[in-house]
């Protein structure tokens, strides 16, 4: 199989409010950062794919005005994904190992401050049962976060640790929105508490991928893509077990997780109670740094966590932090749709 790697990864700092910058400003230095890393201009990048979604921007189409700050001339070949940037990278590495590109841009970006998102996040319920009641995504978490209590997988003692740990680690990321000591907070929707969500934040993010050859020109250590899959679960809450995440698990044994240890897993778990399910089902123990940036409990910006997840654990690769590394995405309520990537340092 042809060989694919991130060779750059570039993100903005994640803020609660960037109501003084449009999607374009927000992206434009982003993009300009990996393409200076790697030394590519615009028209040396044979694919381009974007993740962000509509309902966010609060109008249709809205990825086409993103595009300003890629650059559309000379014409380029492009995609966009209404989901989070990760599944935009697994476009673009499908992409590459069918020959059609030899170099992919992909990008992804999210604005949740205009609006309250967690009613926007109500949408992608079923619309016939579950919508009308309007539970939103706290909500949803904790019905997750309960079931887990009351099957002895956790408590909330345990799940103010987690929060804790992982805004500690992002006292070393410049990037993150939150960082260092975080109050446990009172409860937001028990047995959830403020502390135990994400922040609600705006931020992108952008990778650069290219293949063999190329990418050992472009870096001095490419962070090679040895596995990638995505799985999703039912839609209907009401059939899925909210303690365990068989769509994680599959996915990250089609990626060839499981045939080495990582010594890396940088986790899309926006709340506490969802890492206890990853860590289940990814099979992670102790001797694993998990979230080593801080996660999606340190900075969120929906549609591009997902994707710097893939970043974070290629960025420690290249700086030769990590040899062998796990990184998962999710979508959806209760960690619906999962997808995991293993990415190794050259041998």
């Amino acid at each position: 199989m042809r060989e694919v790697a991130i060779v750059a990864f570039g993100q903005s700092d994640h803020v609660r409010d960037s109501a003084e910058t449009s999607e374009v400003e927000m992206l434009m230095p982003v993009l300009h950062s990996v393409l200076e890393r790697t030394g590519l201009k615009a028209r040396d990048i044979d694919f381009t794919c974007s993740g962000s979604s509509d309902y966010l921007a609060g109008r249709a189409f809205s990825f086409t005005m993103a595009l300003d700050g890629v650059g559309a001339w000379p014409p380029i070949s492009e995609s966009h994904v209404e989901m989070d940037g990760a599944w935009a990278l697994y476009e673009a590495w499908v992409k590459i190992l069918t020959g059609e590109a030899e170099t992919a841009l992909v990008y992804a970006y999210g604005k949740s401050s205009p609006g309250d998102v967690r009613e926007v996040l109500t949408r992608q319920l079923d619309p016939y049962y579950v919508a009308p009641l309007w539970p939103d995504s706290v909500a949803l978490a904790a019905l997750q976060a309960q079931a887990l209590i009351d099957a002895g997988r956790t408590d909330e003692r345990a799940l103010a640790g987690i929060a804790a740990r992982s805004r500690a680690a992002a006292e070393a990321n410049p990037h993150a929105q939150l960082r260092g000591e975080v109050p446990a907070g009172e409860h937001l929707v028990a047995p959830l508490r403020t502390g135990d969500c994400p922040p609600i934040g705006d931020g992108a993010a952008a990778v650069i991928l290219a293949a063999g050859d190329t990418a050992r020109r472009l870096t001095d250590r490419p962070a090679w893509i040895r596995g990638l899959d995505h799985r999703i679960e039912a839609h209907s809450l009401g059939v899925r077990d909210l303690t365990d995440s068989p769509s994680t698990r599959l996915a990250a044994e089609r990626a060839g997780a499981f045939e080495r240890p990582v010594d890396t897993a940088e986790l899309h778990a926006p709340f506490t109670s969802q890492e206890v399910v990853l860590r289940h089902a990814l099979a992670l123990d102790d001797s694993v740094r998990v979230n080593p940036s801080g996660g999606a409990l340190a900075a969120n910006p929906v549609m591009a966590a997902g994707l710097i997840r893939l970043g974070e654990a290629a960025a420690r690769i290249q700086r030769g932090e990590s040899d062998r590394a796990l990184a998962h995405a999710t979508s959806g309520p209760c960690l619906q749709q999962n997808l995991v990537a293993v990415l190794e340092g050259e041998s």
